[in-house]
């Protein structure tokens, strides 16, 4: 196959096949990605056939930290080789094998491969984790999220029946809701609270996203007596209804706001006939250490583990 870098030109036959793939998300087109703007040094590629055909994408961009390396994609959770389906496991290879060729004539010394887990893929799409494998690459993280299968749903815990209760009791309302300025203030709160840090999108960003993408981009909130007291942000997928952002204030805490919000968004996943529900992963240290109580509050609602991997590659470019 022949390698070209994106280019601005590109985007909508980039956004063509993504729309064809079956490993693909939203996540992974041109008009999601544009959002970073000039954060990221793009390094994406095309992949054609000898008559200019377009096979295959892969989403990438230097790594912010360390220019010599390439990541697939810093800016978006997993983004591997993504194609319409129609080829076939020696071809994936080949293509991988040509988009690192070309990495490391661009002076790129390793590559970071981040998969589209399982439960994302329209039909099965495993062939580029077989790749990397035949190529020589290494597994060099395994984060653990947490989903819940809608056709199989574990029974919730009783400790989340009673907190479920207890919203009920207290008034909680949870429903859809426009208002993401409202509920922003509850999101900043929580992540300086619990881990002293801010959401990766500014209040701006996600309402571009949501305006960008208003069938993927959505916010559910729980509300006493009219306030904000939890949401969730969820980004909607064929696949996958998945949380972004969760948060509750200490009022909505109280009065197991969030168990209430949590249902009301697996009712709505389950209509919108999707197949998961994706909590996310719960992950601190760089990706290396799983919070176990996040994650054990997830799986109390029925969910169990989805893992997350990531492959590296030494290319052996001089960093030029």
């Amino acid at each position: 196959m022949l390698v070209l870098p994106f280019a601005a030109g590109d985007a909508e036959r980039w956004d063509d096949l993504v729309e064809r793939a079956p490993m693909a998300t939203f996540l992974h087109t041109r008009r999601f990605l544009s959002y970073h703007g000039e954060r990221l040094q793009d390094a994406s590629l095309l992949l054609t056939d000898d008559r200019g055909a377009l096979r295959a994408v892969l989403p990438a961009a230097r790594d912010p930290h360390d220019p010599r390396r390439v990541i697939s994609h810093p800016g978006v959770t997993f983004g591997g080789l993504l194609h319409d389906g129609r080829i076939y496991p020696e071809e994936v290879r080949e293509a991988l094998a040509a988009a690192f060729a070309h990495y490391r004539q661009k002076g790129v010394a390793r590559i970071r491969y981040k998969p589209v887990p399982h439960i994302y893929h329209r039909s099965p799409s495993g062939d580029d984790v077989w790749a990397l494998d035949a190529l020589g690459a290494t597994r060099v993280g395994c984060a653990l999220s947490c989903a819940i299968d809608l056709a199989s749903r574990r029974s919730p815990t009783a400790r989340r029946e009673r907190s479920l209760r207890k919203a009920r009791g207290a008034g909680i309302n949870a429903g859809t809701d426009p208002a993401l300025a409202d509920f922003w203030p509850v999101l900043e709160a929580t992540l300086q609270r619990r881990h002293v840090a801010r959401p990766v999108h500014t209040l701006e960003e996600i309402e571009l996203l949501r305006a960008r993408f208003p069938d993927s981009v959505g916010l559910v909130t729980g509300r006493l007596a009219g306030d904000v007291v939890a949401g969730i942000v969820l980004f909607r997928t064929p696949r996958v209804a998945h949380v972004q952002y969760m948060a509750a204030s200490e009022s909505g805490m109280r009065n197991g706001a969030l168990d209430a919000v949590v249902e009301r968004c697996i009712a709505l996943a389950r209509a919108d006939g999707v197949r998961y529900f994706d909590f996310g992963t719960s992950m601190v240290d760089g990706g290396h250490e799983l919070q176990t109580g996040l994650h054990r509050f997830k799986a109390e609602f029925g969910g169990g583990g989805v893992i997350h991997e990531s492959y590296e590659l030494t290319l052996g470019g001089d960093g030029s």
